[in-house]
Parts: structure tokens; sequence; C-alpha cells
């Protein structure tokens, strides 16, 4: 059966039928054969993006690891992760992620000779709850993993577009398990990430391509005076409209005033806002438009 966090999470992947992607079978529980059936499907389509999530037990031996369906007797009849990565990696879909939240799933991608080196085909992203060695904790019937990564579909990982990416999921949980505890696995093959969720962003997309022309290099100091602030002495609608926008920049850690802790006091004190590296960062994908 399914745990109210897995259910959860499930219904947060289901954005990816409007990414053009394709998930796995929803059953809460598969025989062998059924799970096995459901991986080939899976990964045998031309799909966008094709995601594998699987939340359940997990085994590992000295021949590799396996996944254990609901008719497993002993760990390793489950299905071995080399079928899972020989279909990921031969799939004609442009984008494969794995996502396993089960005991020993770092094992997933390991070359079968070297354990060191990873087989991870072009356009693969594997994310697991655990390294080979270690064990998936569980907290109030739920994975801490698979409640790590709802925090994150639900925006903690998310970039100020709104979209949250395997790598974002990655670095959220990784800093969320600490140094000590179960940690994570990350192993990856693309050019560039695919967005596994959108949120609603903190910025208006046309707000935040603004960036480039009220910062037009690197450095530059917007330069303010009391005429920006909308309660000062001599409010002018248009430096308003703009003093707006830099305070919004401000709250998501693009901008920060000159000089003063606050916008208003450098609005007052007619001294300047300067973008932040992270502003610095955006202002160059603006300017690229990349964004």
């Amino acid at each position: 059966m399914q745990s109210p966090r897995d259910r959860e999470l499930d219904s947060k992947l289901r954005c990816y039928s409007k990414l053009g992607g394709r998930r796995s079978s929803d059953k809460a529980s598969l025989p062998r054969s059924g799970l096995k059936e459901a991986v080939r499907e899976l990964f045998s389509e031309d799909n966008e993006v094709a995601l594998l999530y699987f939340a359940g037990h997990g085994y590992v031996e000295a021949t590799g690891g396996y996944l254990c369906a609901s008719d497993c007797q002993t760990g390793d009849d489950g299905l071995p992760l080399s079928e899972i990565m020989s279909l990921a990696n031969k799939s004609k879909a442009r984008n494969r992620v794995i996502i396993l939240d089960s005991c020993h799933s770092g094992a997933l991608g390991a070359h079968p000779l070297n354990e060191d080196v990873a087989e991870v085909a072009d356009g693969v992203t594997i994310l697991t709850a655990s390294t080979k060695e270690q064990y998936a904790a569980e907290v109030d019937g739920g994975g801490v993993f698979t409640g790590l990564m709802i925090d994150a579909l639900s925006g903690a990982a998310a970039n100020l577009m709104g979209e949250v990416t395997p790598g974002s999921v990655y670095a959220h949980i990784d800093q969320s398990l600490g140094d000590w505890g179960q940690r994570p696995v990350f192993k990856t093959n693309v050019k560039k990430f695919v967005s596994l969720r959108k949120v609603k962003a903190p910025l208006e997309l046309d707000v935040l391509q603004r960036i480039a022309k009220l910062f037009p290099t690197a450095g530059y100091e917007y330069p303010l005076d009391p005429s920006y602030e909308p309660e000062g002495p001599c409010p002018n609608p248009a430096n308003n409209e703009i003093f707006a926008i830099l305070q919004k920049f401000n709250r998501v850690g693009l901008a920060i005033p000159v000089g003063t802790l606050h916008p208003y006091h450098a609005a007052m004190e007619s001294k300047a806002m300067r973008l932040t590296p992270l502003g610095e960062h955006y202002r160059r994908l603006a300017a690229k438009e990349l964004i």
C-alpha cells in the first residue's frame, strides 16, 4: 500500500503529463512481472520525459541491487537494478528520470565490474534515497526522502522562475539530511536539466526580465533619491514603479541597498541599489535572453 506521503508525491508528479512526459504505473502494489512490464512500457515510448518513481523495499548483494515487488519471497527475486538501467539507457525518450526511495538504491547505475564508475547514458538522471550500503529511513509511516521530495516539489527547491529540476531537488534533500545520516545519491548525464514541476514564481517573469535594463552592466549601482519613495515629500509615479520593482528584487535576494539596510532609507538618503551575486546571475540570463 502507498503511504499518504507517497500518494502526495505521486499527485505532484502528475504534472508530467502537462510537460510531454510519461510516468510509470500508478498502481500502489505490483508483482515482479507487473513491475518489470511497467518499467519496460515506460521506457519503450518516444516521449520528451519518462519518469520512474519507486518507493518500497530494496535489496543488494554481491551481484547487484534489486527492487522488491509485492510478491518477492527473497530479496534477489526482485527486479534487478541492472535491468532498469539497461531499459533507461536504451530508451528513445529524450529525458529519463529515475527516483528511488528504497534501501540500497544508490547501487543503481553502478558499473558491474567497477562500482566507482557509473553507467549513465546521455539524457538519464538518477536520484536515490540512500547509498548502496545504506537503508532508507522512515518517519511516521513514510520515507524521509519522499517527505523531502514533497517539500522540494512544493516549491522549496524552485528557482525564481518557479522551476523545480532534478538538480535543485537533490540540493534541497542533500542540505536537509545533513552530513552524518542517510545520504542521497545523484547521478546524471544531461546537457540541460528538465523541469520536474512548475510552481508559482516569487516574481512575474516580465518583472524579472527587467533586471538587465535596470542594471545594464556588472557592478552597476542604480541611483535613488526621495522621489522614488511613494510616501516621500515629492513622489514621482514613474520612479515609484521602478522602486516597487527594486523592492521586489530585494525581497528575493537579487538586490540590496548600498550604504544602508533598507531600500526606503536608500531612497530617502539618495543612495543606491546594487545586485547581489544571485542578482548578477539573473542579470546575465536576462541580458542573453535566456529567461
